[in-house]
């Protein structure tokens, strides 16, 4: 059965890039062997992984990162949603405010971060204004796209059938929207956690920002590089085993596309 095979080198090809980097890490460490304050042994990263595992530093970091990405791009997102869908409904409206989101989602982020540490001081507050801001636009915008991308004989249609406008909406426009908003979800989350990464290296005393500004403070590279391993990973994780299963989900559930079948 040659499908096998097949089947397991595309489920492995995507880790050939990371291998790679890997192996050009190791080689490129044996032979110059940089000083440990600017490039460190990929074993020396490995150790710092076992010894905050060890002391539960690594666990608390993460947990308390992950914590605030919910906390702000929940917000973020029901408001983004809400918002979005409301102007979405009415074109005027959304043609009103489209040159402000545009113009604030220009600037939303890190940028915010020198003027929003006077007004909110450092802390859980700051982390979830600043993510807040850069998912809201995000989602803002594609939930209207959605929202207006919905072809209107379909919602003519299902009201022709005595359905009500309530109705319509909940049966028709939403689930429509539903791929433009999941899009909307799925960036704005990437945008969100660099944002609080950003926050949390000059704003918090725990989180993988915390983590890699306190390695700089004592030129420890090596806890650096494993905080932003530990960065890269996680959002690679809810990219690949959260959202875009979630995503493909919904688009097969409303039928947007449909699975092969095999013979």
């Amino acid at each position: 059965m040659t499908w096998v095979p097949e089947r397991l080198v595309w489920r492995v090809l995507p880790a050939a890039p990371a291998a790679v980097l890997l192996a050009v890490w190791a080689i490129y460490w044996w032979i110059e062997r940089p000083p440990p304050s600017t490039i460190p042994s990929i074993a020396a990263v490995v150790w710092i992984y076992g010894e905050q595992l060890l002391n539960g530093l690594l666990v608390a970091d993460i947990a308390a990162s992950l914590a605030r990405l919910l906390g702000g791009a929940a917000l973020g997102i029901v408001t983004g949603i809400a918002a979005g869908f409301v102007a979405g409904l009415h074109r005027p409206t959304a043609e009103f405010f489209n040159p402000l989101v545009t113009f604030f989602n220009a600037i939303s982020g890190i940028v915010w971060l020198p003027l929003v540490i006077g007004w909110l001081g450092v802390g859980t507050a700051l982390a979830t204004f600043l993510i807040w801001n850069t998912v809201f636009f995000i989602v803002f915008q594609n939930t209207v796209l959605g929202v207006q991308l919905v072809p209107e004989v379909l919602e003519l249609s299902v009201r022709t059938l005595g359905a009500s406008r309530w109705e319509t909406l909940k049966s028709v426009t939403l689930p429509g929207a539903l791929p433009y908003i999941l899009t909307g979800i799925r960036s704005g989350l990437g945008f969100g956690w660099r944002a609080l990464i950003a926050a949390e290296l000059v704003g918090a005393n725990t989180g993988l920002g915390h983590m890699i500004f306190s390695g700089a403070e004592y030129h420890r590279a090596d806890i650096i590089v494993a905080g932003c391993l530990a960065i890269g990973v996680i959002a690679l994780a809810m990219d690949r085993w959260l959202l875009v299963p979630v995503e493909r989900r919904t688009v097969r559930r409303w039928g947007l596309v449909t699975e092969a079948r095999g013979n």
